[in-house]
């Protein structure tokens, strides 16, 4: 639970960027279109217009997690290996959440 006195707009932008994080890394090519993003973003109630999107694309090109190309009326993100290394918990980029521990069996394990 987010206690009272949060930013909550801080909070949203924050999980916004790293679902879009989360989101290129998904792809093959490492790669989507803000259209495409803004569907990902709706998955997780963050209902916001494509400008807001492109905002928010445009701070993670800022901090090196993505390069970002425009295409017409929609832009490109890819990820960066600095934006791969903060989902991987290796490094920390101001601005976006921290990605969860992912929970790794122990060698030898059955739910290896």
């Amino acid at each position: 639970m987010i206690p009272i006195g949060v930013d909550y707009d801080k909070v949203m932008r924050e999980d916004a960027r790293l679902i879009i994080l989360r989101a290129l890394s998904e792809q093959v090519n490492e790669s989507l279109s803000s259209s495409t993003i803004e569907l990902v973003l709706q998955t997780f109630v963050i209902r916001q217009p494509r400008s807001w999107i492109h905002g928010e694309m445009e701070y993670l090109r800022l901090m090196g997690a993505i390069t970002v190309v425009d295409a017409g009326s929609v832009k490109i993100g890819t990820l960066t290996d600095l934006g791969w290394r903060h989902l991987l918990r290796e490094t920390i980029i101001e601005g976006v959440k921290r990605p969860s521990r992912a929970v790794i069996p122990p060698a030898g394990s059955s739910h290896a």
